[in-house]
């Protein structure tokens, strides 16, 4: 679709660059073999074992070779017009992507980006050679979480080279549905490049439904006033934030290469597969906002739920306060009032014979009155004041 045909195969084996990039000379660069006079001891250390998951060169969309090599696939491309090379790849050495990069002429920029991974979705065009990072999603329902995977595309007119830093996508699905289907995959690397973004966005449907029912789930759990739902809460935000960064991108990847559908010629049954493609993508983005603007607005109902329950507790508490402040004032009024007669009567109990009116007649009946006067007093007052 963007891709240019090469005039032939054997024209570009002896014209393509055999200088390696710069930034990985050291790695593929091999020293010149020098015969010894003496066998060189036998090494321990195993040889670096292939990240190659498959490697298959198509004719006419059908296999008919399986390469031990990158260098063999190399080579059959010459042996046939219309031929294409298929490498995936899981978590290869910097070694290997540098041989790759010799091999096919890779872009040294989208190499090392490659090496590097932790890129955002992106596409990117340098000469004859498409670099494609995508963001593979999926829901796990053990941990109700959403584990990201990170996928790097080198397409090229008769390659295609899939770099996979994570479990998912499972691109040998991807790789089975296209050598079931001859004709699709016939079309080139543009078949290729439709049928792993039609796998990506494929698999974003199960983490828009599993983040639909963790949402619904959070609901019950903010009006059920469960205590910890404010850091689930938080949590699944941060999920579909990477969400978004993850699908959001795809919609201006499907605009560039839709708008080079005429330019390069791309065949109109491909052209109606990316669309639909992009019309799911362009679904996946308005749930995700979706959720997105859902979790925020049930972050602010939980804040105002729990504000309310504090001043409920505090509005119980202060009532409570008051209750026990009008205990205390019955209690200490009529403390006050016992307190009177008591002070009386503890002062005439003591033992002394010089003592005002002890020997007086009314003595005793003057006593009784003045206590049960104070006392009467005090609770008069402090019934006005409703102590009491």
């Amino acid at each position: 679709m963007f891709l240019a045909v090469r005039n032939s195969r054997e024209s570009v084996m002896t014209e393509r660059r055999l200088a390696p990039l710069n930034a990985l000379t050291t790695l593929t660069r091999r020293p010149a073999r020098v015969e010894r006079l003496v066998p060189a001891p036998t090494s321990s250390v195993p040889a670096p074992r292939s990240r190659v998951v498959d490697n298959a060169v198509y004719s006419d969309g059908r296999r008919v070779a399986t390469p031990a090599s990158a260098e063999e696939s190399r080579e059959e491309l010459a042996h046939g017009e219309g031929r294409l090379v298929w490498l995936g790849l899981y978590r290869p050495e910097p070694q290997e992507l540098g041989g790759l990069a010799e091999l096919f002429d890779l872009p040294e920029l989208a190499v090392e980006d490659a090496i590097q991974a932790h890129q955002r979705p992106k596409f990117e065009r340098y000469g004859d050679t498409l670099f494609v990072v995508l963001k593979a999603a999926r829901y796990l329902d053990a941990t109700e979480e959403v584990e990201f995977g990170e996928l790097h595309l080198f397409l090229g007119a008769d390659f295609a080279i899939t770099v996979r830093h994570s479990e998912s996508p499972d691109l040998s699905r991807v790789r089975r549905r296209l050598e079931s289907e001859p004709a699709l995959l016939a079309k080139g690397s543009e078949a290729v490049l439709y049928a792993i973004l039609d796998a990506v966005v494929d698999g974003y449907s199960p983490v828009v439904a599993g983040l639909a029912n963790d949402i619904d789930e959070i609901e019950t759990q903010v009006f059920g006033g469960d205590p910890g739902v404010s850091r689930r809460i938080y949590e699944l935000s941060q999920e579909v934030l990477e969400f978004q960064r993850a699908a959001a991108p795809l919609t201006g990847i499907l605009a560039a290469i839709t708008a080079g559908f005429d330019k390069y010629g791309v065949d109109e049954e491909l052209r109606s597969y990316l669309r639909d493609v992009a019309d799911h993508v362009t679904q996946v983005n308005e749930r995700v906002e979706a959720f997105r603007l859902q979790l925020r607005d049930i972050l602010t109902v939980n804040a105002t739920l729990v504000a309310q329950r504090q001043n409920e507790e505090i509005r119980e508490l202060t009532e409570a306060s008051i209750a026990q402040g009008e205990e205390v004032k019955k209690i200490s009024a009529w403390a006050a009032i016992l307190f009177a007669p008591t002070l009386v009567g503890t002062v005439y109990g003591m033992n002394f014979d010089d003592m005002p009116e002890l020997h007086w007649a009314w003595g005793y009946p003057l006593a009784l009155l003045l206590m049960v006067g104070v006392s009467l007093t005090l609770y008069l007052v402090f019934k006005r004041r409703d102590w009491i």
